[in-house]
């Protein structure tokens, strides 16, 4: 009985035994690569245009003085939205969006780990161009939304991006049964808590929970004296949200690992 539990296939190999010679010619495929990870260039990118470029505005042009409240409120509602419709648009291609949720899905079984990789370069690079591209345009007001750990507090901000990474990469693992990672409700779910825990934690540390979107401001200024809290508290959110989904859930299925790496080329 143990035996037979231990070699039933799960996630990628599950989704290479359901489908066949088709796993290598289409989910293998250049052109099927290339379109996952232009898709999370977008998503990516978009994430950290629309947070540093909204600071930037909200600095600049807003008006008024705002509360850091206030201010991670609006940003907080930007960076949702934001998903929600990324999410809808881009989800049957790729949209994690999150190195924090690629390397859970790479660590499930989902994805292989050259790809995994891949994915990760491209949203840093990502990252990084979206916040370059919004101070190029508007400047460098309100700090780019980068994320900066309160003061004598950056142990606390660790444990405290752990929290919030393994809130959401949970989150994203428990509903992405596929077959495609858009489906109804996932994108409103991701917003609701992108919304939630950015308003909640933006005044205390920026509240990022997404290593690229963290790198994103700090590549712009030039200033990755505290970057490490945010790849480390990452790190230990996704070990942790990866083991509790197993316990949860038991092992990936075919659909989790199609939600994971998207939808091919038609044949």
């Amino acid at each position: 009985m143990s035996a037979n539990l231990h070699s039933t296939p799960s996630g990628q190999q599950a989704l290479r035994q359901q489908v066949g010679d088709r796993f290598t010619a289409d989910w293998k495929s250049n052109d099927h690569r290339a379109r996952r990870l232009v898709s999370e260039f977008i998503g990516t990118s978009g994430l950290t245009f629309v947070l540093s470029g909204g600071a930037a505005i909200l600095a600049g042009y807003g008006g008024a003085t705002l509360a850091p409240y206030q201010f991670a409120f609006i940003l907080s509602a930007c960076a949702a939205l934001w998903l929600v419709a990324a999410v809808y648009f881009l989800g049957d291609i790729s949209s994690h969006f999150n190195p924090a949720m690629t390397l859970a899905f790479a660590l499930r079984g989902d994805m292989g780990y050259p790809m995994a990789a891949c994915y990760i370069i491209v949203q840093m690079i990502a990252g990084a161009t979206g916040s370059c591209v919004a101070a190029m345009l508007f400047g460098t007001g309100g700090n780019l939304a980068a994320t900066v750990p309160a003061a004598d507090m950056i142990y606390q901000s660790v444990a405290f991006e752990a929290i919030l990474t393994f809130g959401m990469v949970l989150l994203v693992l428990s509903m992405t049964n596929g077959p495609k990672l858009d489906g109804s409700s996932v994108p409103l779910a991701v917003g609701a808590y992108v919304m939630a825990m950015g308003t909640m934690g933006g005044p205390f540390d920026g509240a990022a929970f997404n290593p690229a979107r963290a790198f994103g401001p700090d590549f712009a200024r030039w200033d990755f004296s505290t970057y490490w809290v945010y790849a480390v508290g990452s790190l230990i959110g996704v070990l942790v949200a990866v083991a509790v989904a197993r316990f949860l859930r038991g092992p990936a299925k075919a659909s989790e690992a199609n939600a994971a790496m998207g939808n091919p080329l038609d044949s």
